[in-house]
């Protein structure tokens, strides 16, 4: 295959819209409810935390987005820490995307497309006398092997596509988003308007067990909030192929994270007034089961059941398609400098890295067999934190560090927006470590690996590490 130094800048405005909104809603609004409930107890408490994750995290975007129209470039944070801090921080938010962030999102989105798929069309047990082996006891790669294996596939199948070409990938976006959008549009239509809906107790803030909300679960309601909202950031890992990316890729950001609060809350509210917290703890308890599912059913039957499905499998895909084609940008500019596998510094001859995008899918399979879902991520939001709080403190240090430089886009109600971010995500970190110790301890050791790795590839790479921003050479292909 003929290998092309460059990537190509072919998303407009309008395409990086898309991708923003496709890269958040996949999995989080079907599902997350469920877990929200058996922390909280309350639909109003379920309500507020929708609503505190999508405001905490268009914080962050406001935040990012004026980093963004500064640096825009391939590889997104990647390639802010190198002007915000150095390149050692710089590899260790690369490193943690590769190992612990992204791939595990792709996983996780993965594994609920597997399980609609399950949902609709039984499929019989793989290897079940295999089902009990693990490894030190928190990873059972074999147990629900049959869904595994849809989700395997699936990352196979869509990283193929996505090595094929930005613009091919970007339609397909479109076009899954848009009918994802009627979906989620026609549930709560057609779900408020049913007689099984009841708004009355929707907003109320009261436990259903007569419990107290406490900060800490609010905290930990927040973790499955922000799984929903997680990828809004993904965008800016394409910087290096939106056309005026200073210009677009915050407004992008904005524009496509506000649509996406707004939705959550229209379908969260509708799921609330045709099932009780109560049904949705059951639901959290039952393991096996989706949340919108079992809502829809409720007003819909056995036609509902399989209009959701198929409604989650299309989202699923969608964003696992939009995870995939944008994730693998930071580990191909990683390369490019030689601190990555040399070989996913190559773009194909669609101009687009598609070494780097197989080996973000091998690794994306491998999570895949290492846990739950649940597990998973509990497990990327506490380490995607830790780094979106250094983005936003990168506001402060580039204020003071280059004053002077030109900012297409200045965060609003600055230096207020911003701090409240950064104390937010320590709070978040500190309160993952007391009530998701597993979870927590599994992102810091698989982001610590990377320091070792770090040297190694430094000193087996001396003549590319010290390049300036692999984006530099980046031009428009014609």
């Amino acid at each position: 295959m003929q290998q092309s130094k460059n990537l190509n800048r072919s998303l407009g405005l309008g395409l990086a819209i898309v991708l923003v909104m496709g890269n958040i809603i996949g999995s989080g609004i079907f599902k997350k409810i469920a877990p929200m409930a058996a922390e909280l107890h309350s639909s109003g408490w379920i309500l507020i935390c929708w609503l505190l994750g999508g405001l905490i995290t268009m914080f962050g975007a406001l935040s990012n987005a004026e980093i963004a129209s500064m640096l825009a470039a391939t590889g997104g944070e990647y390639a802010y820490y190198k002007k915000i801090y150095n390149r050692f921080f710089s590899y260790m938010y690369g490193w943690a995307n590769f190992a612990a962030i992204k791939t595990a999102a792709i996983a996780g989105v993965s594994y609920v497309f597997a399980e609609s798929v399950h949902r609709l069309i039984h499929i019989p047990e793989v290897l079940p006398s295999l089902s009990d082996y693990n490894i030190l006891g928190i990873f059972y790669p074999f147990e629900g092997f049959n869904v595994k294996l849809i989700s395997i596939l699936l990352i196979i199948l869509l990283t193929w596509f996505n090595s094929r070409g930005l613009r091919l990938g970007a339609r397909l976006s479109t076009f899954v988003l848009l009918l994802v959008v009627l979906g989620i549009v026609s549930i709560v239509v057609f779900g408020s308007a049913s007689s099984v809906a009841d708004f009355s107790n929707v907003f109320t803030l009261s436990t259903n067990n007569g419990s107290v909300v406490t900060m800490s679960a609010v905290f930990t309601a927040m973790l499955a909030a922000f799984w929903a909202y997680e990828g809004w950031n993904s965008i800016g890992f394409l910087g290096g192929e939106i056309k005026n990316a200073n210009r677009n890729l915050p407004l992008a950001l904005i524009f496509g994270l506000l649509i996406v609060i707004i939705v959550y809350l229209l379908a969260n509210s509708t799921y609330l007034a045709v099932l009780s917290v109560g049904d949705f703890e059951q639901v959290n308890a039952a393991g096996n089961q989706i949340a919108a599912i079992e809502a829809v059913g409720s007003f819909w039957g056995k036609g509902g059941v399989i209009f959701i499905s198929v409604l989650i499998l299309l989202s699923t895909f969608g964003c696992t398609h939009a995870t995939i084609m944008s994730n693998a940008r930071t580990s191909f500019a990683m390369a490019r400098e030689g601190l990555f596998f040399r070989k996913m510094a190559q773009v194909n001859k669609a101009h687009v890295p598609g070494k780097a995008l197989w080996y973000q899918g091998i690794w994306a399979c491998v999570l895949v067999l290492s846990g739950t879902f649940d597990q998973l991520t509990d497990m990327l939001i506490f380490a995607a934190f830790i780094f979106y709080g250094a983005t936003t403190l990168g506001v402060f240090i580039l204020r003071k560090k280059m004053p002077d430089a030109p900012r297409p886009y200045k965060v609003w109600g600055y230096p207020v927006i911003p701090a409240v971010f950064i104390i937010f995500c320590i709070f978040l970190i500190g309160n993952t470590i007391y009530a998701r110790p597993r979870e927590a301890g599994i992102g810091l050791v698989l982001i610590l690996i990377g320091v070792p790795l770090y040297w190694l590839f430094k000193k087996s790479n001396p003549q590319t590490v010290n390049v300036t921003d692999p984006a530099a050479d980046l031009q428009d292909v014609p």
